[in-house]
């Protein structure tokens, strides 16, 4: 079954045609099949060798640093905690306001998971510096609706990783759609159980990807979080480090797949 998958998305891949041959090849989809804990850097300290450093910075904004010198901000809504890089990328969603904001100037790549055509998905597969960022379209319930294709998960493949971002994430993905996500060694997750989809129906799709690193984010209260982590916690080894930071490097992502709790930089150990 998971060879079958992988056939089709590379299927998909090729019927690009000629658009296609132009772009940098994903080896998340191509081969689909722990975490460093240091002390926490400054964002301006260069990421270690064949490493990516990831930083919480609340609700279901990362910041996703390359080792060439890429800083990445996922589902941007403009409120940068002091001292944050300006990115050279932001990825959006529009689920809420709280993913995305019109303000972006200055911003040199601005890529938001919906487009200007209802119902029609975003298309996002570029290459920055050292980084390789694509979205798998997803629908989203709007207006007590569902908008097909209005939001989107990004992938991003650096240092070797696949780090999958389910956004605002409202349904679980089809056949189709985890044949595009491809490999995720790092998953980062919203767990609030409302607001995106209940507990239960994440957590299946946290347990089909079986990513070695999943990090919880979008949670609103630690109760919420508790009961997510809990539930994972048969499947998955759980841990704590007690920063907003995280290195991985592919050679040191754990045996066990592992829940990486991370505390948000906007609200120290609270919730986002």
């Amino acid at each position: 079954m998971r060879l079958a998958l992988i056939a089709a998305a590379l299927l998909m891949t090729f019927a690009h045609g000629a658009q296609a041959q132009d772009r940098r090849p994903s080896h998340c989809i191509a081969i689909a099949g722990g975490p460093e804990r240091v002390q926490q850097a400054a964002w301006s300290d260069p990421v270690p060798e064949r490493s990516v450093r990831l930083s919480f910075l609340g609700h279901a904004m990362f910041l996703i640093q390359t080792e060439g010198g890429v800083d990445i901000v996922t589902d941007y809504n403009g409120a940068l905690p002091q001292g944050a890089p300006a990115p050279d990328v932001v990825t959006m969603n529009h689920a809420h306001s709280t993913h995305w904001t019109d303000a972006v100037q200055g911003i040199p790549q601005v890529l938001r998971g919906w487009s200007s055509q209802f119902g029609i998905g975003a298309d996002h597969y570029l290459t920055v510096g050292d980084a390789l960022i694509r979205n798998v379209p997803t629908d989203i319930r709007s207006f007590g609706a569902v908008e097909e294709n209005g939001n989107s998960i990004f992938v991003f493949e650096a240092g070797g990783l696949c780090i999958g971002h389910l956004g605002h994430l409202h349904h679980e993905p089809t056949d189709q759609q985890y044949a595009m996500l491809g490999r995720v060694d790092v998953l980062l997750v919203p767990v609030d159980g409302s607001y995106t989809m209940e507990q239960a129906a994440m957590m299946r799709v946290v347990s089909r990807l079986n990513s070695s690193v999943v990090i919880p984010m979008h949670w609103f209260g630690p109760a919420r979080l508790e009961t997510f982590v809990t539930g994972m916690s048969e499947q998955f080894a759980v841990e704590r480090p007690g920063s907003s930071e995280y290195v991985v490097s592919l050679r040191s992502l754990p045996d066990r797949p592992t829940v990486v709790v991370l505390d948000p930089v906007s609200s120290g150990r609270g919730w986002p």
